[in-house]
């Protein structure tokens, strides 16, 4: 692999200011006018447009996804063919969370069959929360890649070279989803039920 370092450390900082002025809608700011299929895809991929421009040509929402994904019963049915607030709420976590979770681990994490004000919450809580999360991921990735963008601050995961971010990247990717999927199996569970606490390992 190689990569040019002034170019990784532009697109470092060019990401790092879009993503901290990027926000998702909250819940009031969401339509409830019931729209249809390709007026929902469309949406979609304005309130989800963090993605690289290269990657954009990839669709990630389509009506064939959005028919599977009520088809599987991870969001509720269009009520005559119309999608309201709530299912744009539903898509808006499945489609930024289905890269980095199962199809089952999204179940537990955005069960259905919610009342519209409990959704609320948990949309309105998840939203707060991915922005604070982008806040402290591109942080993150800053101190990092200290030696790429030249600056003094420094991380015990600072890289030398874009390669070895990548790596670091993909690694903590792999378990940021891992811990996700485990807290997540801890539902309903007790200090007694939960399985084996100890720290002998």
């Amino acid at each position: 692999m190689t990569l040019d370092k002034a170019l990784v450390a532009a697109k470092l900082r060019r990401w790092e200011k879009y993503l901290s002025n990027y926000r998702l809608p909250m819940w009031e700011d969401i339509p409830d006018i019931g729209l249809y299929m390709e007026q929902i895809v469309t949406l979609l991929k304005g309130y989800l447009d963090y993605l690289p421009p290269e990657l954009k040509e990839e669709q990630f929402i389509s009506a064939a996804t959005v028919n599977n994904y009520v088809r599987k019963k991870i969001m509720p049915e269009p009520i005559k063919k119309k999608y309201y607030r709530t299912h744009i709420a539903y898509l808006i976590m499945i489609c930024s969370l289905k890269h980095c979770l199962s199809i089952p681990t999204l179940q537990t994490m955005i069960p259905m069959g919610l009342s519209e004000d409990e959704l609320r919450e948990i949309y309105n809580s998840y939203a707060k929360q991915h922005s604070r999360a982008a806040v402290y991921f591109t942080n993150q990735v800053r101190l990092a890649a200290a030696d790429i963008l030249d600056h003094e601050e420094t991380t015990d995961i600072s890289t030398e070279n874009a390669e070895d971010l990548i790596t670091a990247a993909a690694v903590i990717s792999g378990f940021s989803r891992l811990f996700a999927e485990k807290m997540l199996l801890l539902d309903g569970k007790t200090i007694e039920t939960g399985g084996d606490i100890s720290l002998d390992r």
